[in-house]
C-alpha cells in the first residue's frame, strides 16, 4: 500500500473550521435531496398525514446529524473516528412502506427497534463472522452500490420540467461532469477544494440558462419550522403482520451491516497519508453506531440513517480533507437545515441532471475503491470465481421481474434489487468455501511462555499427518514459538497473563497451512509492527527479533484487532 500525499488533514488533525464547513457543506448537499425524497415516498405511499411526513423529515435530518457526530467522536465502543456522510436509507425504503400499512408508525417503530438490537449484535459478533464478511465481500458489494446507483443517476439527467430544450438536460450535466473532472484533475490547493461545489454551481448556471432552475421553491419555503412531535409509540401487542414483516427487516439489517463494515473499512484506508492496517475495532464502532441509529430512527417512526462511503471517498480525494471535524460540521449543517427550511429549500432547487452528473463521478471513485479492496485481499481464482459471479448475478438481475414473478412484490422487489441478490451470491459462495474446506483442529492454552511445549507438540503432529518433510515441519514449529512470542506481554505480571487464554486453530490446505491466533493483546497491531520493520534502523531491539523470525518462516501474517479478542492469522509453505 503506497502512501497517499493526497491527503491535506488526517481524522486526528484540526483542519480550519471554514473548510470543515465547506466539505460538510458539500457531503449534505450530496444526501439532503434523496433523504427528503426517501421519507416522503414512504409517506406518500403508505397513506400517511402532512403532520407524520413533516415529523419524519425533521426527526430524519436530526438523527442523520446525531449519527455523523457519533461516528466521528467515537464514544467507547460507538463510532467509527472517522467522518462519515449519513442519510436515509433507501435500503428501507419497500418494507417500511409495508410496515406502516400494515400496522401505522407504531408497527414501523416496533420493527426498527428489533432491527437495531439485531445490527448491535452483529457488530459483537463480528469476529466470528470474519470469514464470510471480507475484504472480498465488501469491496464487491461497494462496487455492487456503485453499479446499482448509477443508471438512477443517469436516469436523474433527464428529470426536467415540460417544455425545457432537449438540449438542457444534457448541457447541464456535461458542464457539471466538465467542471467537477478538470478542477479534481489539475487543480491545486484552495481550488480542488472546491471543486465538486465549483462544479454544480457552474451546471446551476447552465441550467438555469435553459430555463430549468426553480426560484420559486426558494422563494416560497418559510425561513424557520419545527414541525409538531409525531411519536408512534410502541405496541407490545404484536400480530402476525410482525412476525411476517420481521425476516425482511433483518434481511435488509444484514445488508447494510455487510455495506457498513466495507464503508468503515474503505474510510480507514482512503483517510491517512501512511497506509496503516484495518482496525476491525473501528468498524464494530461503525457498525454499533449505525446501530443507535436505526434505534433513534424507531423511537422517531421514521428511516433510519445508512452511510455512503461513495461520498466520502470522492469529497477525500477532491478536497484532501478527511478531518473528523468534518463530522461535527455536518451534524451541526443538518441540524440547522432541520431548523431552517430556506437553506433546505435551496439545496432541493438542484436540477436533477446536475446532480445525476456529480453522483456519476462519486460512483466512479466507488467502483475503483471496491476493486483496491478485492485486490489487497490477494485475489487467488476463488475469489475471482466469487468476485466475478457475484457481480454478473446482480448486475444481470438488477430491476428484474424473474424473483417478482416468482415469489410475489414484496420479496421479489427486494431480491430484484442487484445489490441485495450480488451481496447473497458472494456470501453463499463464501460459505460454501467455508463448509467444504479441511476441517479446523484447535489447541486451548493459556497466553504464556509456559504453553509453548504444547502448540510445538500440537504443530508437529499437525505436521505428521499431512506428512510434512523435517524441514518444512521445523519451519511450522518456529512459526508457533515466534507467534506466541510476539503476542506475549512482558510487562504483565504472571497471573494476569496466565488468566489471558490463546486459541489456536490449524487448518491444512495443500501445501499450507493456515494458522490462526486468538487471543487478548496490546494496543499495537502486530501487523503493522512487521510491515514497518524495514523502516527502522539497523539496530534491532530484543522484542523485535521474534517479528523479524515470523517475518521470514511465514508466507503471510494478518492480525485483526476487534473489542475483547485480536486474531491473528499465519500461513505457512511446506512440502512431503
Amino acid at each position: 500500500m503506497a502512501a497517499n500525499e493526497n491527503i491535506l488533514y488526517e481524522p486526528d488533525e484540526r483542519c480550519p473550521p471554514l473548510l470543515s464547513v465547506a466539505v460538510g457543506f458539500q457531503s449534505v448537499m450530496l444526501t439532503l435531496a434523496q433523504t427528503i425524497l426517501y421519507v416522503s415516498v414512504i409517506a406518500q405511499a403508505s397513506g400517511q398525514d402532512d403532520r407524520y411526513l413533516a415529523w419524519a423529515v425533521f426527526s430524519v435530518m436530526v438523527i442523520c446529524g446525531v449519527i455523523a457526530a457519533l461516528q466521528a467522536r467515537r464514544l467507547g465502543r460507538f463510532g467509527a473516528g472517522h467522518a462519515l456522510t449519513t442519510g436515509a436509507a433507501p435500503d428501507f425504503l419497500a418494507v417500511s412502506i409495508l410496515a406502516l400499512i400494515a400496522g401505522g408508525p407504531a408497527m414501523l417503530a416496533a420493527l426498527l427497534v428489533v432491527s437495531a438490537l439485531f445490527q448491535f449484535t452483529l457488530a459483537a459478533w463480528l469476529p466470528l463472522l470474519r470469514r464470510i464478511i471480507t475484504p472480498v465481500i465488501s469491496g464487491t458489494v461497494l462496487i455492487l452500490i456503485a453499479v446499482t446507483v448509477i443508471p438512477i443517476a443517469v436516469g436523474r439527467m433527464g428529470d426536467v420540467p415540460e417544455g425545457t430544450p432537449l438540449a438542457a438536460a444534457p448541457c447541464a450535466a456535461a458542464v457539471t461532469l466538465a467542471v467537477t473532472v478538470m478542477l479534481g484533475l489539475r487543480a491545486s490547493g484552495k481550488w480542488r477544494l472546491w471543486a465538486s461545489l465549483i462544479g454544480v454551481a457552474a451546471g446551476c448556471v447552465a441550467a438555469a440558462l435553459f430555463g430549468m432552475y426553480e426560484v420559486q421553491r426558494l422563494i416560497d419555503a418559510p425561513w424557520v419550522g419545527v414541525p409538531d412531535p409525531a411519536l408512534p409509540g410502541f405496541e407490545l401487542n404484536l400480530g402476525a403482520e410482525f412476525w411476517a414483516l420481521l425476516p425482511m427487516f433483518l434481511v435488509v439489517t444484514l445488508a447494510i451491516t455487510i455495506r457498513t463494515v466495507g464503508s468503515a473499512v474503505i474510510i480507514q484506508r482512503v483517510s491517512r497519508r501512511s497506509p496503516r492496517v484495518t482496525d476491525f475495532r473501528l468498524v464494530q464502532g461503525a457498525v454499533n453506531a449505525g446501530g443507535v441509529g436505526t434505534l433513534l430512527a424507531g423511537i422517531a417512526g421514521t428511516l433510519p440513517p445508512a452511510f455512503f462511503v461513495a461520498i466520502n471517498v470522492s469529497l477525500i480525494n477532491f478536497t484532501g480533507v478527511a478531518a473528523r471535524n468534518v463530522g461535527y460540521a455536518v451534524c451541526g449543517i443538518l441540524i440547522a437545515l432541520a431548523l431552517f427550511s430556506k437553506v433546505s429549500a435551496l439545496l432541493l432547487t438542484i436540477p436533477g441532471p446536475v446532480m445525476g452528473a456529480l453522483v456519476v463521478a462519486v460512483m466512479g471513485l466507488l467502483i475503483v475503491e471496491g476493486m483496491r479492496a478485492i485486490v489487497q485481499d490477494g485475489l487467488d481464482h476463488r475469489k475471482a470465481l466469487v468476485v466475478g459471479v457475484a457481480l454478473s448475478v446482480g448486475m444481470g438481475l438488477h430491476n428484474s421481474d424473474i424473483f417478482t414473478n416468482l415469489l410475489g412484490g414484496t420479496w421479489g422487489s427486494l431480491l430484484g434489487n442487484g445489490m441485495t441478490v450480488g451481496t447473497v451470491a458472494a456470501i453463499l459462495m463464501n460459505l460454501f468455501l467455508e463448509l467444504t474446506s479441511p476441517r479446523r483442529q484447535r489447541l486451548e492454552v493459556g497466553l504464556n511462555a509456559s504453553a509453548l511445549p504444547r502448540i510445538d507438540e500440537f504443530l508437529t503432529g499437525i505436521a505428521a499427518r499431512i506428512r510434512w518433510n523435517d524441514a518444512s515441519t521445523n519451519r511450522l514449529r518456529l512459526v508457533g514459538e515466534e507467534a506466541l512470542s510476539s503476542l506475549l506481554n512482558e510487562d504483565e505480571d504472571g497471573a494476569d497473563a496466565h488468566a489471558r487464554r490463546l486459541i489456536v486453530m490449524a487448518r491444512p490446505s495443500g501445501e499450507r497451512v493456515e494458522l490462526e491466533f486468538l487471543a487478548v493483546l496490546e494496543e499495537e497491531n502486530l501487523q503493522d509492527r512487521l510491515a514497518y520493520l524495514n523502516e527502522q534502523g539497523e539496530v534491532v531491539e530484543e522484542h523485535e527479533i521474534s517479528l523479524r523470525l515470523l517475518r521470514h518462516y511465514a508466507a503471510s501474517v494478518s492480525h485483526r484487532k476487534y473489542h475483547g479478542i485480536d486474531i491473528v492469522t499465519v500461513e505457512v509453505e511446506g512440502s512431503r
